[in-house]
């Protein structure tokens, strides 16, 4: 199995649980750290996740990752909070985004710049457009995009 298949398998497995319990599940990452391999799911819910809440996903999984045993490595399984400075990923993290002030880190520059800070405007499948405080908008493929994140401004 590869990494694709490792992730939506554990997504598949684990939502049970997250729907029992009100949570969300925010993402699922299978990936290489030195010389560890990490099984992570990353969960959320109104108000925020508490250690105890991992914990309580964590045990549950932990059995059915013993029974279905589909992994073939070696690896450390982590359930954790995704953190303020999670990317969005999915349809409804651009969808909560709407509106707010979000970070887009590009692969390439474009006229020598690789960071776009600005409102979120839109976004579909293909593209994201942003709302930059003096230049207008400005829409970025998804392709082209390293990693679109909330931006939080000290």
């Amino acid at each position: 199995m590869a990494k694709k298949e490792y992730e939506s398998m554990t997504e598949e497995l684990i939502m049970p649980i997250i729907e029992a319990n009100h949570f969300e599940l925010v993402d699922v990452e299978w990936v290489r750290e030195g010389s560890n391999w990490y099984l992570r799911a990353y969960i959320d819910k109104e108000g925020g996740i508490t250690v105890d809440d991992c914990e309580l996903v964590s045990r549950a999984f932990g059995d059915i990752l013993d029974e279905k045993d589909y992994i073939e490595e070696n690896y450390i399984f982590e359930v954790s909070s995704p953190g303020l400075d999670r990317p969005l990923k999915k349809e409804k993290d651009f969808a909560r985004s709407l509106g707010k002030e979000v970070e887009i880190k590009l692969y390439k520059a474009i006229n020598k710049e690789k960071e776009f800070i600005g409102t979120l405007k839109s976004y579909d499948k293909d593209t994201v457009t942003i709302e930059l405080d003096d230049e207008g908008e400005m829409t970025f493929k998804r392709s082209d995009i390293a990693v679109i994140r909330l931006a939080f401004l000290w």
